[in-house]
C-alpha cells in the first residue's frame, strides 16, 4: 500500500525531511546538468527533487500514482501534476528525455510494468534516475519515513529489474547518511560528506540511472487481462517558476 500524497508532502515539510530533500536533490542537479531545454517527466513523488532542473527544462510533468494520490504542482495557476495509472501512463510514446522516479518502485504492486511503461515513454537517447531505500541503509527501517514502507532495494536488485524493463544502467551513486532521526538533521551536510568516505554501505538512497535499450526485441509473455484505451497527454511547455503546492482530490485506481 502506498503512501497518501498528504503523509509525503508533511515529512518533506519537517526538518528531516527538508534535510531528506536537500541531499538527494543534489544528487539529480549533479547527475542532470545539462537538463536545459529538456522534457522531463517527475514520476512517483519526485517534484520536491527537482530543484533547479525545473527552470532549466524545457517541460517538466508529474505523474502520482492513483494510490497515492496527486497534488496540484507547482501552483493552482498552472498545474502540470496529474493523477496516473502505473501502467499505463497517459503520455505518447518516447516523449521525455529524462524521467525522475522517486517513490516509485518500492510500494508498486509490479514494479517491472511501471517500468516498461517508462520505457515506452522514454525517447531513445533518453535518461531515467531511479532513486530507492537503499536495503543495506538506515532508513530503509525508519516507518516514520516514506523510505522506511515498501520494498527496499540493492544496487544489483535494481540494476537486474532495470535489464529485464530493457533499461540499460550506466552509473550508480548513493546519499542520506544522516540517521533518519529529526534531532539530527541539522549535521546531514555533515553526515553526507564523511558517510561517502568512511562508511558508503550506510546510504540511506540508492540511486541508478540507465538509458533505453531500443536495439534489441527480447520476447515478453503475453498480458491476458484486457486493458482500457490509454489517453495521451501532451502538455504545453509551462512558464518556469516555483511556487507552494496545495492539495487536490485523489481516487483510488
Amino acid at each position: 500500500m502506498r503512501r497518501d500524497v498528504l503523509e509525503l508532502r508533511q515529512f518533506y515539510a519537517s526538518r528531516l525531511g527538508a534535510a531528506a530533500r536537500e541531499m538527494v536533490a543534489r544528487k539529480v542537479e549533479e547527475t542532470w546538468a545539462d537538463a536545459h531545454g529538456l522534457d522531463v517527466l517527475a514520476l512517483g513523488y519526485a517534484t520536491p527533487f527537482l530543484g533547479d532542473i525545473e527552470i532549466a527544462a524545457r517541460r517538466v510533468v508529474a505523474a502520482m500514482p492513483a494510490q497515492q494520490g496527486v497534488e496540484i504542482w507547482p501552483n493552482a495557476a498552472g498545474n502540470r501534476a496529474c493523477l496516473t495509472a502505473e501502467d499505463a501512463l497517459p503520455f505518447p510514446n518516447a516523449f521525455f528525455d529524462r524521467i525522475l522516479a522517486v517513490h516509485a518502485l518500492e510500494e508498486s504492486p509490479d514494479p517491472l510494468a511501471l517500468l516498461r511503461e517508462v520505457w515506452r515513454v522514454l525517447a531513445p537517447s533518453g535518461r531515467l534516475v531511479v532513486a530507492t531505500a537503499a536495503r543495506n541503509g538506515l532508513w530503509a527501517n525508519a516507518e516514520k519515513t516514506p523510505f522506511g514502507h515498501g520494498r527496499p532495494y540493492t544496487r544489483s536488485q535494481l540494476a537486474d529489474l532495470l535489464r529485464e524493463a530493457e533499461l540499460e544502467p550506466t552509473g550508480w551513486t548513493r546519499a542520506l547518511y544522516v540517521p533518519p532521526v529529526g534531532w539530527m538533521a541539522g549535521w546531514a551536510e555533515g553526515f553526507e560528506q564523511a558517510g561517502s568516505r568512511l562508511w558508503p554501505g550506510f546510504a540511506g538512497i540508492v540511486f541508478t540511472e540507465a538509458v533505453k535499450q531500443s536495439f534489441a526485441v527480447k520476447p515478453r509473455a503475453m498480458r491476458v487481462r484486457a486493458r482500457a484505451p490509454r489517453p495521451a497527454l501532451a502538455p504545453s511547455p509551462a512558464p518556469a517558476g516555483r511556487a507552494p503546492v496545495s492539495r487536490a482530490p485523489s481516487e483510488e485506481a
